[in-house]
């Protein structure tokens, strides 16, 4: 059996080809990127509608398979950006009335979640989930995914390019925020927003934007990112205390920063618990977790007539029924 998923909630578009056992045969994709604006929704959509026909024959080459090798088509239906997620709707509508496959929307999250759990010895974890729009502390409870913490304005993501746009790094700029975090030395105070179980990066970006040109800029860099993933473990933590889970799991884009694994490490060592860091090419935005989180939802017996298919962008991670466990 075969799985095709869309991915196309933000910069990313993306097909990925997954069998019954998450063997990924493709995961092939097209990023949009603007050095100076972020991302731009209409112009990321327009990247997509460009690019899509490539990625999905890249992906059917990869995986040395046809259309009709197919068995189920999934897409991210949400959360995301409206233009970009539409793309990947309307690309997966035409490959399942072409072909006749089933066809199913799936909550973005949660297949960073279910494919994370997959590609490592991760089984009842607490998931760090953290990437540019997305900032979420997530447990497995009583058949949802209990969002127990998260921000309340912007992923911590976005604050690291953000403020790395303002340093002229480029985009991303979290990769050489992250090589900076190891060569800082002093800890300049910044804004630390934590609410109950909630985060706040807001004031924590503007007063560092505010410190630029007045401080050092390696010093400035380590303290935005010290502090921010501070306030993300700071959560965990407290989510794992309540849980009694034993197993912390990080995702999303930002997974793949050392300087929040050595964090995490660190609390971990602490606790107790065992950290588990998802592969870089399945923790980013992929359409190989589409595809594996189509399959595990095809396979435990669930149907999605057409009528209901239309994106949501605001599809909540704990709105999801966990019913193939």
């Amino acid at each position: 059996m075969y799985a095709l998923g869309i991915e196309s909630t933000a910069h990313t578009f993306g097909i990925g080809i997954v069998d019954e056992k998450c063997n990924v045969l493709a995961n092939s994709k097209a990023a949009y990127t603007h050095p100076d604006a972020g991302i731009h929704p209409r112009l990321a959509a327009d990247h997509h509608l460009q690019h899509g026909n490539k990625v999905l024959e890249q992906a059917l080459a990869q995986a040395k398979l046809s259309m009709k090798d197919i068995d189920v088509i999934s897409f991210a239906q949400g959360p995301g950006l409206g233009p970009c997620l539409r793309v990947g709707a309307i690309t997966a509508r035409y490959l399942s009335s072409k072909y006749h496959n089933p066809l199913l929307g799936v909550n973005h999250c949660v297949a960073h979640v279910e494919i994370g759990k997959k590609k490592t010895p991760a089984r009842d974890p607490i998931v760090v989930y953290t990437s540019g729009a997305n900032t979420q502390i997530i447990g497995l409870e009583n058949g949802k995914y209990r969002v127990f913490g998260e921000t309340l304005d912007m992923g911590v993501g976005n604050v690291l390019d953000t403020f790395g746009r303002e340093l002229g790094l480029g985009f991303p700029a979290g990769p050489i925020i992250d090589q900076r975090y190891f060569q800082g030395k002093n800890l300049i105070p910044l804004p630390y927003s934590v609410k109950g179980m909630d985060l706040v990066f807001a004031g924590l970006l503007t007063e560092a934007e505010k410190k630029i040109g007045k401080a050092d800029e390696i010093d400035l860099c380590y303290s935005l990112m010290h502090t921010a993933f501070a306030m993300v473990c700071e959560v965990a933590e407290r989510a794992l205390a309540h849980t009694e889970k034993k197993e912390i799991l990080v995702t999303g884009g930002v997974a793949a920063s050392k300087a929040l694994a050595s964090m995490l490490e660190k609390l971990c060592a602490e606790r107790g618990a065992k950290l588990f860091i998802v592969p870089r090419e399945y923790a980013m935005d992929n359409g190989a977790m589409i595809a594996w989180q189509g399959m595990i939802e095809h396979r435990a017996g669930r149907k999605q007539p057409f009528a209901e298919t239309d994106v949501d962008q605001r599809y909540r991670t704990d709105q999801v029924d966990v019913f193939w466990k």
